[in-house]
């Protein structure tokens, strides 16, 4: 549980955290290489879209 006040903030961050890591997290093992990278080149666009929209 590290520093987390209680089990409920250990756990609201931590599914937070699964959502965001499966996105930048393709199943490797189902793709090819070049389909891997274009996986990753577009949950990395994604994500710098999304931190756009909070930012403004």
């Amino acid at each position: 549980m590290g520093r987390f006040k209680s089990p409920r903030y250990a756990q609201r961050f931590l599914s937070v955290q699964d959502q965001t890591a499966n996105v930048f997290r393709p199943k490797r093992h189902h793709l090819n290489a070049q389909s891997y990278r274009h996986a990753r080149t577009d949950a990395f666009a994604l994500w710098t879209g999304y931190a756009a929209e909070l930012a403004a």
